[in-house]
């Protein structure tokens, strides 16, 4: 069958909403495109352990001590269904691993901000987990069909963490003098970031629109950063504090809010390495393989061991 008949059932599955299965047929540039996204996602479930991992030994009290161990353990998770979906289109895990210590595969920006207090637990929880829910759960509709099932649970456990991030500002919110104004430095901070998670704005995205068209994204950059503003908006009252945008109003014909400028040449400088905690997480990341790489031998030796010792039982 010639490629063009391939390509026009592969593009009559995703008009009719049918998923595409590891062992179908699919355009070289849906492969690559998907291993992208799925890695990147992937990585940034796992380097995103780490801004959190650092308060676990200084939680204010054993219930969120163990709240914050399980959210960790979650993401790890997540990572672990991440890579192996992207595993079904052909790449191994080693070359996914190898790409992020190399820097050839990226993560999401909003890792590379320190964690300065206990309140930004509960900022990365709402906002950062809040961002990220938004594009995920479309993500449970995305046209690949390992990846969309892996989102499923993914996502029922990210908003869990978004509800617990919530809660946890909502208590320093009514708490002491001290308390609030360490709720909303941490609301400062992380607001922008979490806006820059969605993107570059839709005129600057390169995959965007193929993307769309293979119905791997469901909305664009654009839609679900405005969608996450309206949100935001309304659950900050609950708290009692504010965003960090003067420019944020109401606009009544658009039925939406209006919101500032993002810094975008802040964003590039991330994405490019230049971050505040860039070099930091990439080298934890590293360290955290190499210290783990007997794990990885003895399993290897174990699983080659128990298939000898089945060859000598069948012989």
């Amino acid at each position: 069958m010639a490629v063009q008949n391939f390509e026009y059932l592969f593009l009559q599955k995703i008009d009719q909403e049918i998923k595409i299965e590891p062992k179908d047929w699919m355009p070289e540039a849906y492969r690559k495109t998907n291993v992208r996204q799925i890695s990147q996602h992937a990585h940034s479930e796992i380097v995103g352990m780490l801004p959190e991992a650092n308060w676990i030994s200084r939680a204010p009290s054993l219930k969120r001590k163990a709240i914050l161990i399980a959210k960790v353990q979650d993401e790890a998770g997540h990572g672990l269904y991440l890579y192996s979906a992207a595993e079904t289109l052909g790449t191994s895990r080693d070359q996914m691993i190898n790409d992020l210590h190399s820097g050839k595969a990226k993560y999401s920006s909003i890792f590379n901000y320190p964690t300065l207090t206990w309140a930004d637990m509960g900022a990365i929880g709402w906002l950062v987990d809040g961002a990220a829910i938004l594009n995920q759960v479309m993500l449970c509709r995305t046209s690949y069909g390992p990846y969309a099932r892996a989102m499923v649970r993914i996502c029922k456990e990210e908003s869990f963490h978004q509800r617990q991030g919530f809660e946890s500002l909502l208590v320093l919110s009514r708490g002491t003098k001290e308390q609030k104004d360490m709720c909303q430095d941490a609301i400062n901070r992380w607001w922008w970031p979490s806006l820059m998670m969605f993107g570059p704005k839709d005129s600057e995205s390169t995959n965007s629109d193929q993307s769309m068209a293979w119905k791997i994204k469901r909305k664009t950059n654009d839609e679900l950063r405005q969608q996450f503003v309206d949100m935001a908006v309304e659950q900050v009252k609950i708290l009692g504090m504010t965003l960090p945008d003067p420019a944020l109003k109401w606009n009544e014909e658009r039925q939406h809010y209006d919101f500032g400028q993002i810094n975008w040449d802040e964003f590039w400088n991330v994405v490019k390495g230049n971050g505040p905690c860039n070099k930091q997480r990439l080298a934890a990341r590293k360290k955290a393989h190499d210290d783990g790489a007997w794990v990885r031998e003895a399993a290897l030796a174990y699983a080659e061991k128990m298939k000898n010792i089945e060859k000598q039982k069948a012989a």
